[in-house]
């Protein structure tokens, strides 16, 4: 299957750029050494670079892919996002647009690389609640990636189903295939090493032979606790010589290798673009090529998280919300142009290759287009959409109303207390407050209000309504079981404020397409925006939202994410898949704003 095999040392096999040859499906060999990974018998390092199908459009895939393949990798790592897969309880779609893994696999085999699965159950992957579906917090005393009977029955349904996919892609069915991740950063988390060798048995019952890994922080506690005999032990990240001197003592006689090198970093809403030093990182690959280590480089390029994909941290203020970009600051940036750090990383890699030997040229960058101002009127508001309401004693989180994302409307009659002090246990995650249909003012997780001042009203039993923003599920470590909505109980000055009618508001694809116009100025806050606009031709672009406040935009009924003007980001990725010659039609949902504005396309994110 591979043509060539070039020796960097005595020690170390480098894979050329061309590959598997694709008229050979001739079985290869992948093992574990006692130190080392061994392909054909041979020690192998592994290069590699992580990308995400979910976040990627699928017409890209093959772009990205050659993008890491010309930056020096010789491997594809991929999450896979099981609530991506699993929307539904039971039901399942790995088939469709960028949910086809199949077809990705597909490409990363045709051009010449080995692939690195990392299926969960649980990912982390600043993806929201790390990968796994929210339909199980619909059981109220649930507890995730553990052996809670009722999380296990759908993880191994879910396993089950993924090894079908996955199988035919083994280096033992001479495919690309040569690793396989155990759950992820399991020690960051618990310790029910019995729940991850579960867990590693279930896949091999469903027919996966190559070998298995795990990857943790390299402390101590975490390696005890996330790894497993017989599993190499992936370091986030393996930076220096002690971390994977520890590893080797706590696991031994498997290889070590840096499962997470991290080019980039995350950036949360309200912060400052994350921009990590590339002198660091440099030092660090340098330190990983001459001491022969694998290591997976995270994330080689990022994408987007499109729709209400995007996770949150649970650290600061106790709650820590993604941005929509996922560009992570990465080499290869959101829309899938080389930085000055790809260059960077491509030259160093490249200067181990033999002599003669040079990477292949990086692939012509896909190219973006301005759109001049896009204006927009107002369409409807989510007043005049509201769907028959269901009643409830008290306010419940939207899991218990069979809802996963969007919004939900919670409404109430106020008797006894009539104003004072307003207080919501515990909001998840931004709220608009009204009072007698006047606006009042917002409550934000993220800044740790949840109280507000109701005004004295004059009417008999003033009618007290809060719409409520679900934003990303936290993603990682022990806040994990994050319910949005209302989770726990409204008061006004102490009192229990009951006998609600709650508006379920998925803000989903269906949603979107059944909205019903207003030929009225609704003036109340928490309404549709929509325009139209003309293109010659379709192409990526940037939509500058700076303009509006808080909300989600579509174009052509796609779901580009939330946006909100407490920044970083102010410009979201479009693809011109997304896009269409000739009409294009845009619909903006602001919680804040109430007069229209334009949107611009633009080039670049900055």
């Amino acid at each position: 299957m591979l043509r060539k095999i070039l020796l960097i040392s005595l020690s170390v096999v480098f894979i050329t750029v061309s590959g598997f040859s694709q008229k050979s499906k001739s079985k290869q060999t992948f093992s574990l050494g006692t130190t080392e990974f061994l392909l054909d018998g041979n020690p192998f390092q592994i290069i590699s670079g992580e990308l995400h199908p979910s976040r990627i459009p699928a017409e890209y895939w093959r772009h990205r892919i050659q993008m890491a393949k010309a930056m020096g990798c010789n491997t594809i790592s991929v999450y896979i996002m099981w609530n991506y897969h699993e929307k539904e309880e039971g039901v399942f779609d790995f088939e469709t647009g960028n949910r086809n893994l199949a077809q990705f696999f597909s490409i990363v085999e045709e051009e010449g690389l080995f692939l690195i699965v990392r299926p969960g159950p649980y990912v982390c992957a600043e993806w929201e609640l790390g990968g796994i579906p929210p339909y199980l917090l619909s059981i109220p005393d649930i507890k995730l990636r553990c052996m809670d009977p009722r999380y296990m029955a759908a993880a191994e349904r879910y396993i089950t189903k993924l090894a079908e996919v996955v199988k035919p892609f083994q280096v033992t069915n001479g495919g690309p295939m040569i690793l396989l991740q155990i759950e992820n950063e399991y020690g960051s988390y618990g310790n029910d090493r019995n729940y991850l060798a579960r867990l590693k048995e279930v896949w091999t019952e469903n027919g996966i032979t190559i070998p298995f890994f795990t990857g943790d922080g390299p402390t101590t506690y975490m390696l005890e606790a996330g790894t497993l005999p017989g599993c190499a032990v992936g370091l986030d990240s393996g930076s220096r010589p002690e971390h994977f001197e520890l590893a080797a003592k706590m696991n031994p006689g498997v290889p070590v290798f840096s499962s997470e090198t991290y080019p980039g970093w995350l950036t949360h809403w309200g912060e400052e673009w994350a921009r990590p030093d590339t002198t660091e990182l440099l030092k660090e690959v340098k330190f990983l090529m001459d001491n022969k280590k694998s290591f997976n480089f995270y994330v080689i390029h990022g994408g987007t998280n499109f729709g209400y994909t995007a996770g949150a941290n649970s650290g600061g203020k106790g709650y820590e919300p993604d941005v929509t970009s996922y560009d992570y600051d990465a080499p290869i940036d959101e829309q899938g142009k080389p930085r000055a750090k790809y260059f960077a990383l491509r030259n160093l890699i490249g200067s181990y290759l033999p002599k003669g030997k040079k990477l292949p040229p990086v692939p012509d960058p896909i190219p973006s287009y301005e759109i001049p101002s896009i204006g927009l009127t107002v369409f409807s508001s989510v007043w005049d959409n509201l769907p028959q309401a269901v009643s409830s004693v008290q306010p419940k989180p939207f899991e218990a109303y069979g809802q996963d994302y969007g919004f939900i409307l919670y409404s109430t009659e106020l008797i006894g207390h009539k104003k004072g002090k307003l207080t919501v246990t515990d909001l998840h995650d931004y709220a608009t407050v009204f009072l007698n249909g006047e606006f009042i003012g917002t409550l934000d997780r993220r800044e740790g209000i949840n109280t507000i001042d109701i005004p004295e009203s004059k009417a008999e039993r003033p009618l007290l309504e809060i719409l409520v923003e679900g934003m990303g599920r936290i993603n990682f470590a022990q806040h994990l079981i994050d319910r949005k909505g209302i989770t726990d109980r409204v008061t006004l000055n102490g009192m229990t404020l009951m006998n609600w009618k709650v508006y379920n508001l998925p803000m989903d694809n269906k949603f979107i397409y059944d909205l019903r116009s207003s030929n009225r100025t609704p003036g109340k806050r928490g309404i549709f925006f929509k325009g139209n606009f003309f293109l010659s031709a379709p192409g990526d672009t940037f939509l500058d939202l700076s303009n509006f406040q808080k909300g989600i935009i579509w174009i052509n009924g796609h779901n580009l994410g939330r946006y909100w003007n407490i920044g970083p980001q102010k410009r979201f990725y479009c693809p011109a898949s997304f896009l269409r010659k000739g009409n294009n039609e845009m619909i903006v949902f602001d919680l804040l704003q109430t007069d229209p504005q334009i949107v611009v396309g633009f080039k670049t994110a900055e």
